[in-house]
């Protein structure tokens, strides 16, 4: 089994001149991306980072992100992807929680990065992936003797993905090479992914699922195409002139292609396999895509960091006749099911918890084997998933034991939210919920009980959590009243969805 690291090299050797990378009007071969890989390799290895050493990269796409990623992985390092629109706090606890000893930041991210940086007790050393910054910059050429070999065998770790709990601290899922490289074959095996796929990033190269389908088109020898930022005129222009063949969008983004003015003018004919998940795609928007894009093989996809991260799909027959399933069938190398609440197998027509077991899964939570014992019950990924378990097999989200908010296709954990609005001092009590969207999934709600005498508005919450918190988990909307608890003291949020109808 080869890792992560020692793909690149392969391909370098394997198909030296073919594409590898496509920036705006910057490309690389696989033999370019082995030789630069190498030389910052050698650059990080002459700073002292090694085996086993965790290296953050707070970065938005970009190639420079990918030369750091691999680079680190070649050492054997462990590759720590951080968000990049987290709040300070939220940075605070995962360079802590990791124990990075090396930060590398594009120049957007830096500020935040250094002064995270010099609270911590000790300071990792921060990289800049770009000149002019005040910083080394990591990718400039430097006396340091490349890299060539891969350092890093099958059984070294090799990321740690963080991912928020209820507590709304993210815990660490660790894998290692053997677990990276089998959570990206479990996505070639049931998309039939060919050798040489034009893959464009539109997932976060810092999310889970941007990681896999990173080391999933490494493995096939293919060419990773980036965009700065999602727009539907953009993807669509790119898919012409870059000739993608793959990509994986939240439903959000194919719903703004399809409204697009150009969707019906552009040579899309390289296009062949479409994928969605992270939140529910709407009937009326799948069918749109069915006829719109006949040509496109369309997957939907639901999974978990936890397990790779893998878990269930559906193909496009099973799409086109339950649009509203999360999934039909458990990926290759993955079990699925679905249990009630005493652990034992649903009865179809029943909605029970999504269980997952995978060549992929993690290996447990990063320094937290309390919650690794919680989650991995019994060998199996306990996912906090609800879903419906039709007779005919298919699986339907229905909610979460974490009263997750999908929203643009990013989890937010009611939670986290709430922790943060109850620090501001007009706030008595709160709860937080999810109010359908069209667009976007859901949006979150505040539902706040004012202190006696106060009267806090939308903005000033805004303003009071943004320093708590990422921007897309600030509460969109307002709603000024007693929430409700039950004797228990639990808040009973089903009747705060009654009230906005949800």
């Amino acid at each position: 089994m080869p890792t992560i690291g020692g793909t690149v090299v392969h391909n370098a050797r394997r198909v030296p001149g073919r594409e590898a990378l496509v920036a705006g009007s910057q490309r690389w071969t696989w033999r370019e991306l082995d030789d630069l890989v190498a030389r910052v390799a050698g650059t990080l290895a002459a700073a002292g980072l090694g085996k086993g050493d965790r290296f953050a990269v707070l970065s938005a796409n970009c190639p420079e992100h990918i030369f750091a990623s691999y680079a680190a992985l070649r050492l054997g390092a462990i590759v720590v992807p951080v968000n990049a629109r987290l709040a300070p706090a939220e940075l605070h606890h995962v360079l802590t929680d990791s124990g990075a000893t090396m930060v590398a930041a594009a120049p957007e991210q830096l500020e935040i990065a250094e002064t995270v940086c010099a609270q911590l007790t000790t300071a990792p050393l921060l990289y800049a992936l770009a000149d002019g910054t005040g910083h080394p910059n990591l990718l400039a050429r430097t006396d340091a003797a490349a890299v060539t070999e891969d350092r890093a065998r099958e059984s070294d770790d090799a990321y740690i993905l963080y991912t928020s709990g209820t507590t709304g601290k993210p815990k660490g899922a660790l894998l290692d090479h053997h677990r990276a490289v089998w959570a990206a074959l479990s996505q070639i095996m049931s998309l039939g992914l060919r050798d040489g796929e034009r893959y464009l990033h539109l997932s976060p190269l810092y999310h889970s699922g941007g990681v896999t389908y990173l080391n999933a088109t490494t493995l096939l020898g293919g060419c990773h195409i980036l965009i700065p930022a999602f727009e539907p005129g953009a993807v669509l222009e790119t898919i012409e002139q870059q000739q993608v063949s793959v990509f994986l969008g939240v439903p959000t983004m194919y719903q703004f292609l399809l409204r697009h003015p150009g969707v019906g003018t552009r040579d899309l004919s390289s296009w062949r396999i479409g994928i969605f998940g992270a939140a529910p795609m709407p009937a009326t928007a799948a069918e749109a895509l069915l006829t719109t894009f006949p040509h496109v093989e369309f997957f939907q996809q639901c999974g978990q960091t936890e397990a790779g991260p893998t878990g269930i799909y559906s193909t496009m027959e099973q799409v086109r006749a339950q649009p509203d399933s999360s999934g039909h069938l458990a990926q290759p190398f993955v079990e699925a099911r679905v249990v009630d609440r005493h652990g034992a197998d649903a009865e179809p027509d029943t909605v029970g918890e999504l269980l997952l077991r995978a060549e992929a899964a993690m290996k447990g939570y990063w320094h937290n084997p309390e919650a690794t014992a919680e989650t991995m019950r019994g060998g199996w990924v306990h996912t906090g998933d609800l879903v419906h378990l039709a007779p005919d097999g298919a699986m339907r989200l229905v909610d979460r034991l974490e009263d997750v908010i999908i929203t643009g296709g990013r989890n937010v954990y009611s939670a986290e939210v709430e922790q943060a609005l109850a620090q501001h001092p007009d706030v008595l009590d709160c709860a937080v919920i999810a109010r359908p969207h069209e667009d976007w999934g859901a949006t979150v709600v505040a539902v706040v009980t004012p202190r006696d005498g106060t009267r806090p508005t939308l903005d000033q919450l805004r303003a009071h959590c943004l320093p708590l918190i990422a921007d897309y988990k600030l509460p969109r909307e307002l709603i000024l009243g007693p929430v409700p608890r039950n004797a228990g003291g639990k808040v009973q949020k089903y009747l705060l969805r009654a009230q906005l109808g949800s």
